[in-house]
């Protein structure tokens, strides 16, 4: 496993693909202290789930559509959104007084 600092990333992120793509972790290190390791997506790895778990994670922090992360996790929408409630995670996020705002107006046409 080799390491690379946070400081030496903008030069060396070449270094740290290659190692990478060769299926070899690397661990990066702030003031000498470890702060992530880099994992390479392997075949092995993507069959354990980790592209749905991450895609789930990247549509939960609101960093990706749920359309997107359907991609990254490898599935069509609709399964998607029913694995994420299967999970208990909200598919829809309503902001409270603008929801209140569009049954008002959904009432008043009606």
């Amino acid at each position: 496993m080799q390491t690379f600092s946070v400081r030496e990333l903008r030069e060396k992120s070449g270094e740290l693909s290659r190692e990478a793509e060769e299926g070899r972790l690397s661990l990066v290190t702030r003031h000498g202290q470890p702060l992530f390791v880099s994992v390479p997506f392997t075949p092995e790895l993507l069959g354990a789930g980790v592209h749905t778990a991450l895609a789930v994670q990247l549509f939960k922090s609101g960093d990706v559509t749920s359309a997107r992360a359907a991609k990254i996790a490898g599935m069509g929408l609709s399964k998607f959104l029913q694995h994420l409630s299967d999970q208990g995670i909200a598919v829809v996020d309503h902001d409270p007084a603008e929801l209140e705002a569009e049954l008002a107006a959904f009432g008043a046409a009606a």
